[in-house]
């Protein structure tokens, strides 16, 4: 296991490499150079190697024994950070700091009757002075900050430290552990502490600088303040997501740097070593169809139920990426099935992230998707691509469109479209066990609502996308007047009245009337109000008002309320799908569709 010691300890070397530990530098260069030597940088450097070691090996255990909230762990870090960046700041206050160091250094420090009648001899036969207080002082406040950046660190978890965590949080923590944290903890701090101590010396000794020693503490001061407050808000999350994102090359160099068969099989080896019992098996023939380094997460417009994640961050966890948005009916029919997953698993190491990437321009809006959220109990973390930065990213094309990716960060298995739920959860289990987590094999009992019948297609109303209008293919945009057309194909929808033809929409103006002839059992329509607080549209089924018994849910009395830009189903026919005409009668101008899908 020597080598994977190895590998562990040139793991930390390299993660100076990482995004994730970039927002740490300024702060320890802040530090150091309030120093005159190597003691502050040395005792930064030790107090993150010891508090990210005993925090990361020890952690669960502590919450488990004493019950405390680890968020109050960062209040701490914040308090101690600010009080340092106040002292630099402030001289007399660290000329008074230095004072009580001093007196607790001396009184520590009491002369001791000697032992042998000759002191020792330096240079020049002078005796050797004992370490200054002043030294010693240094490299307790290098302590002091160091233990409290330790705390907040989050580093980019590669397979080796996701191993080390997975194997701490379940209490499997044995020697050969502590060795492969405390070899990478070892990586860690060389390269910090030669940025340090390098930045310290570089500026407290150029001749340029050295006049304005005082200002430049001073200033350092102020970026250490403003650090603890980012701390405080959670930002530093937020720059090393936005760091990781807009440089995703130098984080996945970090990760494939772990990824070799020989690191991963030692790996695998250590994970085994310590599992009490074995581990259910699972028949993964067909469940995996890719294997192939997952892209990051990039151009997150806004994160809603989580604060910022990037997929570095959670390595050591299976993670869902699930593209959806909510007037998708297709991710409509999904959702039950991967909130399902998620309540299930996410305390075996599961992750969720639905990408909300828009399919129309008002889906953009931050409340509307809030709204879905809640409509459909999702828990999980939702990102807003608004600008498709990530489904670019992944090259997707699909709503829904799933990528199951393991705990190395590797996409392991696709899925677009709807179905094959089984499959999924058999291959979330699959990777679960993988890591070393205890996960039963029963599948969630939920019905598959994909459509086994054929039904209308998809139809759009906007002119960038618009078929299916009879008698031609395609309106011209702007406004117009419009003859219902008689003797429709299937299919195929008509319009009556006034309409102002868009790209993505049509909207109704006096007299409006829509007409479709479909073959479904369930009809939804893309609707939104306009600028009306709220408007009506009558639904009429074969020539009739539509009864109770057809009626979508979202039809009361034959009339649609429409007061919110959503999916609107107007029709159920409660599973017995056929050849029907449906026509709306828009009795509130200014009321926008978009698009018709059938079920």
């Amino acid at each position: 296991m020597l080598l994977l010691l190895g590998f562990a300890f040139l793991s930390g070397i390299v993660t100076i490499l990482a995004p994730c530990i970039w927002p740490l530098l300024p702060i320890i260069l802040s530090s150091s150079i309030a120093g005159r030597g190597k003691h502050r940088p040395a005792g930064i450097v030790l107090g993150i190697m010891v508090s990210f070691t005993l925090f990361t090996l020890a952690i669960s255990s502590l919450i488990r024994v004493f019950g405390f909230d680890p968020n109050n762990l960062r209040l701490i870090a914040v308090v101690v950070i600010t009080f340092l960046g106040v002292v630099m700041i402030v001289p007399k206050l660290s000329a008074i700091l230095e004072g009580w160091v001093s007196r607790l250094n001396n009184f520590w420090s009491k002369p001791k009757a000697p032992t042998t009648p000759e002191p020792l001899l330096g240079q020049e036969g002078k005796p050797t002075p004992p370490v200054s207080p002043p030294a010693r002082g240094e490299f307790a406040a290098g302590l002091l900050t160091g233990l409290s950046l330790g705390i907040v660190w989050a580093p980019c978890a590669g397979p080796i430290l996701a191993t080390i965590a997975a194997l701490a949080a379940t209490g499997k923590v044995t020697g050969y552990v502590v060795a492969l944290t405390i070899a990478y903890v070892l990586g860690v701090g060389i390269p910090l502490f030669i940025f340090a101590y390098g930045g310290q010396q570089l500026l407290t000794r150029s001749r340029s600088l050295s006049p304005y020693t005082g200002r430049i503490q001073q200033v350092f001061g102020v970026i250490m303040i403003l650090t603890a407050l980012a701390i405080y808000y959670n930002y530093d999350k937020v720059i090393q997501l936005k760091l990781a994102t807009t440089l995703p090359s130098f984080s996945e160099t970090v990760g494939k740097f772990e990824t070799s068969q020989v690191v991963t099989s030692k790996l695998q080896a250590v994970t085994n070593k310590t599992s009490p019992t074995p581990m259910p098996q699972i028949d993964t023939t067909g469940l995996f169809n890719i294997k192939t380094p997952a892209p990051e997460l990039r151009g997150i417009t806004n994160w809603l139920n989580s604060g910022p994640l990037n997929l570095m961050e959670l390595r050591g966890k299976v993670v869902l990426i699930d593209f959806w948005t909510y007037t998708c009916i297709n991710c409509i029919r999904t959702l039950p099935h991967v909130t399902g997953w998620y309540n299930k698993y996410k305390d075996q190491g599961f992750v969720v992230i639905g990408v909300h990437s828009p399919e129309f321009e008002f889906e953009k809006n931050t409340k509307n998707v809030e709204n879905a959220i809640k409509q459909y109990s999702i828990n999980y973390p939702v990102a807003q691509d608004n600008n498709f930065a990530t489904w670019n990213a992944y090259s997707n094309h699909y709503w829904p469109a799933e990528y199951l990716i393991d705990m190395s960060g590797n996409i392991r298995r696709t899925h677009f479209g709807e179905g094959e739920y089984d499959e999924m959860e058999k291959a979330i289990q699959a990777l679960l066990l993988e890591g070393g987590k205890n996960v039963t094999t029963s599948l969630q009992a939920m019905p598959d609502e994909t459509p086994k019948t054929s039904r209308s297609p998809e139809t759009y109303l906007g002119y960038q996308r618009m078929q299916y209008y009879f008698p031609s293919e395609k309106i011209l945009p702007g406004k117009d007047v419009f003859t219902i057309a008689p003797n429709i194909p299937v299919n195929s929808f008509t319009l009556g009245g006034e309409w102002d033809i868009q790209g993505e929409q049509a909207a109704a103006g006096d007299k409006a009337i829509l007409q479709y002839h479909f073959y479904a059992d369930k009809v939804f329509l893309v609707m939104r109000p306009g600028a009306n607080t709220s408007a009506t549209v009558k639904v009429y089924l074969d020539g009739s008002l539509v009864k109770t018994l057809q009626a979508g849910a979202d039809v009361k009395d034959g009339v649609v309320t429409v007061d919110t830009d959503k999916l609107y189903n107007v029709i159920d026919l409660k599973g017995k799908p056929g050849d029907h005409f449906l026509r709306l009668e828009f009795e509130t101008p200014g009321v926008e569709v978009f698009a018709f899908t059938f079920g």
